[in-house]
């Protein structure tokens, strides 16, 4: 289906008051020294007493803090982290002393982000307690202290959140504003007695002001990083359940509370089964998930402890416009957004470096407990897509380690990647597939216990599981976690003798754009198996092996698909697969789809056998493969864009595949349909549309135009499926008619979407109203940019030119976390050599010097494609001539 592009990065941190340690190499992962910091080392936090009085209206708060802080050794000044603060009435006093409080001089410094409290004389060691007003200011994207504006059928309404990942609690409440500083919270907040406010605990005690406002008092927050701080306050409504001693909550805006109704009830059957998981139950007395209208080109959801922040369009099912797709979306993010409780709230990393020790297994937590308890989902085969984004990441130059370093704010922001996420849960799930799923888990149950309330690195982690499987892990993890890069395992021969076959493999290295490089080296887990007979496991290591597997017959290495490497066969091997590709598992199938794709683009093995493998896929295979193959289509349609005759032969042999498989799920769901069936109609409507599928087009527009009479013209499950096809090839009246019902919707969530296919027209002059259209006020604050994302994606070049020629603008559109990201990622999909040249000014003009990965991304993406185009598509060109006429 068509994929936004949306970006992520931040602030640029550097100098100043930066200590040595920033700057330095990252130590090796289980070292002993100390974490990362770009504080100075003399001074800790130990609580925060934070009060805070937002005024919405003026888009500024008031704040006052009390930090109970210890000195480790004597200093005359302490340093933390602030942005956009000014202060007043400022004191230190030392604990249980009489004397006068102490004055000091405040100074900031708004490139390092941070605020210095100077003393006439040093400060001996000690515990103190640091207060201070000051006042900060309220923002329209999602960093920091937020506002969003929304439409309701009551009226225009304006809701505050907070978003501090990674690193924007310093722009709420001046704080040490680092992972590794842990400290307890107590908030309290001065707001209109009209609102609900929610922070990460209970509140335990209300007062009315007597003038309109209350003052609310949360409980003690344990102890915890500050990015980990929540506040809400608007017109909200909040439903309960109870989970054995936790309280579940969803929190909406006022009449949406029944749309959160699955996800409430959701997160109570995943939380219980994490309890059982993790042998260390959730420790806070509640859990809620709140909605907030808008988005953001950073992030869904945010984990928050006690207190998940997460968007609409991830958290509701509006009956009139959601689909099995959407409601699959709302668990496995909560189901991931809960993992992180313990990963990442419970325990967190040291430092930006490990972030993957979060996000990662967050990850694979999330699909494993999909899997478990949805199984009619069949969501177990997303591993296979998970790894496959990864991958597609990790072979280019551009790439990093799992575990990677960090120095600064915009650096830690880049973190937040297929890296990070998908290579890290992929690496998580080959694994916990070598030590056996009973050894994982008690390896992660000793590690919570181990380290609960605490940080950790990676190695924190490998010693535990290594400990309680008996197995030597810490090798194999190190070379997937501390090197970039993709394993290729090539299988040199398989010879059949006495009923079992005996594999010849090697090792290299998979890379899309370094033909010639010395490949890396890789402890590679391998498990084999021919069709019928028992897996047989080997190590590949110093780049080869050999494997005897049970049974003679096509052999699958990667038999299951949890190793992260790619596997090329010989051209017998591959042969025998694809005459027997309808009898494997369908894991295997996709497993096998995805290397044969990477391998043909990259040019390591024929780009038609992909197109073999589509060729031999029975009509009814899992919905998940059909689901692949029409996602790959229009992504080998894309290369063919500006060569109207070759795209046009290529359409009509990918429509021609497509239509069987969609005559066989049709229009109109059936009873009692399984999920996947459901998703992949829609699927299929899409591509079948963007390859230029006149029946299917005419039909949506039927539709569509039908259903001002009739609703059951456009049903809920395919509406925005319908609106998408119609709105892609919208002529300029109904992209006014669209455009008039954005205007007149009065629900976010599907106003939203309204804007978000605005911008999706193959119309070029359309594509240039919507991008006009995203610089006005009309479209709300945080849409602006996913509407600019969405015209690049068929129109990159103009995307990114308008962008950067309204830069100004734009960076207004972009929340902060993302801005060195943003820009290059509307190019990235570009077939222009001119739009390197174009990258390259932008990021020597705008972007640090050291954080200039996504651009580096975009650009090599750019090359490769242009490789592909150019070396790939005549093959394929031949392939159809000699196959399809």
């Amino acid at each position: 289906m068509r994929r936004l592009l949306v970006s992520a990065i931040a602030l640029v941190l550097a100098g100043g008051c930066v200590t040595a340690v920033a700057g330095t190499t990252a130590p090796a992962a289980g070292s002993a020294a100390l974490p990362t910091t770009q504080l100075p080392r003399s001074v800790r936090p130990v609580h925060y007493d934070v009060a805070v009085v937002p005024n919405a209206q003026s888009m500024s708060f008031d704040g006052h803090v009390a930090i109970t802080l210890e000195v480790l050794q004597p200093t005359t000044s302490i340093t933390l982290h602030a942005v956009d603060m000014a202060f007043a009435n400022t004191s230190l006093a030392a604990a249980g002393s009489r004397a006068v409080p102490m004055a000091p001089k405040v100074s900031t410094d708004a490139k390092t982000q941070t605020a210095t409290f100077a003393f006439e004389r040093a400060l001996a060691p000690g515990r103190y307690t640091l207060a201070t007003d000051y006042t900060g200011k309220i923002g329209t994207q999602a960093n920091g202290l937020f506002a969003i504006d929304y439409d309701s059928k009551a009226g225009k309404k304006r809701a505050l959140y907070t978003q501090f990942e990674n690193s924007d609690a310093r722009k709420f409440v001046p704080s040490w504003d680092e992972p590794s500083y842990k400290a307890t919270f107590a908030l309290t907040a001065t707001v209109p007695s009209s609102q609900m406010t929610v922070s990460n605990m209970p509140v335990v005690e209300t007062t009315d002001l007597g003038n309109g406002s209350k003052r609310v008092k949360f409980a003690q927050s344990p102890r915890m990083s500050t990015y980990l701080l929540f506040f809400s306050l608007g017109d909200f409504e909040r439903a309960t359940l109870q989970a054995g001693a936790t309280e579940v909550g969803v929190v909406a805006q006022t009449g949406l509370i029944d749309q959160a109704k699955f996800a409430l009830e959701s997160t109570v059957d995943v939380l219980r089964e994490y309890n059982d998981y993790f042998g260390v139950p959730y420790p806070l007395p509640k859990l809620d998930n709140v909605a907030s209208p808008g988005s953001s080109q950073f992030f869904g959801a945010m984990e928050n402890w006690g207190a998940i922040f997460t968007f609409e369009h991830t958290l509701l099912l509006d009956p009139s416009i959601s689909t099995q797709s959407d409601k699959q979306r709302v668990y496995a993010v909560a189901a991931h957004e809960i993992a992180h409780q313990w990963f990442g709230n419970l325990v967190t990393m040291s430092w930006w470096d490990d972030l993957w020790l979060n996000e990662g297994f967050a990850t694979w937590m999330a699909g494993r407990t999909t899997a478990k308890l949805h199984p009619e989902w069949n969501t177990q085969l997303n591993a296979v897509g998970g790894r496959e984004a990864a991958m597609g990441r990790d072979a280019v130059a551009s790439t990093h380690p799992v575990v990677q370093h960090v120095e600064t704010v915009e650096q830690a922001s880049q973190a937040f990647d297929a890296i990070t996420y998908s290579k890290g849960g992929a690496v998580i799930r080959m694994l916990e597939g070598f030590v056996g799923e009973d050894a994982w888990r008690e390896g992660v149950r000793r590690y919570m216990k181990e380290h609960a309330y605490g940080n950790t690195v990676s190695d924190d982690l490998w010693r535990q599981v290594q400990a309680a499987a008996g197995k030597p892990i810490l090798d194999i993890a190190h070379d997937f976690t501390l090197q970039p890069g993709v394993p290729l395992i090539r299988v040199e021969s398989a010879t059949c003798n006495a009923g079992k076959t005996t594999l010849k493999l090697s090792q290299g290295e998979f890379t899309k754009d370094r033909p010639d490089k010395q490949p890396l080296t890789w402890r590679v887990p391998v498990i084999a198996q021919v069709a019928g007979s028992a897996p047989a496991r080997t190590v590949v290591e110093g780049g080869a092996g050999v494997l005897d597997v049970a049974g003679c017959g096509p052999v699958i290495v990667n038999a299951g698909q949890s190793g992260y490497y790619r596997t090329l066969y010989a051209q017998p091997q591959f042969d025998a697969i694809r005459d027997g590709f309808a009898t494997l598992a369908p894991i295997d199938q996709l497993g096998l789809m995805g290397d044969a794709w990477a391998l043909g683009m990259a040019g390591l093995r024929p780009a038609s056998d992909y197109l073999d493998l589509a060729a031999a896929t029975p009509l009814d295979a899992d919905p998940k493969l059909w689901g692949g193959i029409a996602d790959n289509l229009q992504g080998l349609d894309a290369y063919y864009r500006g060569d109207a005759a070759r795209q046009a032969r290529f359409r009509k042999f990918a429509v021609a595949t497509l239509a069987p498989a969609f005559a066989r799920v049709g229009w109109e769901a059936k009873a009692d349909e399984a999920g996947p069936v459901a998703i992949l109609r829609m699927q299929l409507i899409d591509a079948l549309s963007s390859l230029g599928d006149r029946a299917v087009v005419a039909e949506a527009q039927r539709r569509y135009a039908a259903s001002a009479n009739d609703a059951a013209a456009m049903p809920a499950a395919l509406r925005k499926t319908i609106l998408g096809v119609v709105a892609a090839h919208a002529d300029a009246a109904t992209w006014e008619r669209l455009h008039a019902a954005a205007k007149a919707e009065k629900t976010p969530l599907v106003k939203d979407q309204y804007y978000a296919l605005l911008s999706s027209a193959e119309d070029p002059k359309l594509a240039r109203r919507a991008l006009e259209l995203a610089l006005t006020a009309e479209p709300g604050e945080t849409n602006s940019a996913r509407m600019i994302s969405a015209v690049a994606w068929h129109h990159p070049d103009l995307a990114f030119d308008y962008a950067v020629a309204h830069r100004e603008q734009v960076d207004t559109k972009v929340d902060t976390t993302s801005l060195s990201r943003y820009y290059p990622g509307l190019a990235g999909n570009s077939l222009d050599a001119a739009m390197i040249d174009k990258i390259t000014a932008y990021a020597d003009a705008h972007i640090a010097a050291g954080s200039r990965r996504a651009a580096d991304t975009a650009i090599a993406n750019i090359v490769y494609r242009r490789k592909v185009r150019d070396e790939q598509l005549p093959e394929i060109d031949m392939w159809l001539k000699k196959n399809r006429g």
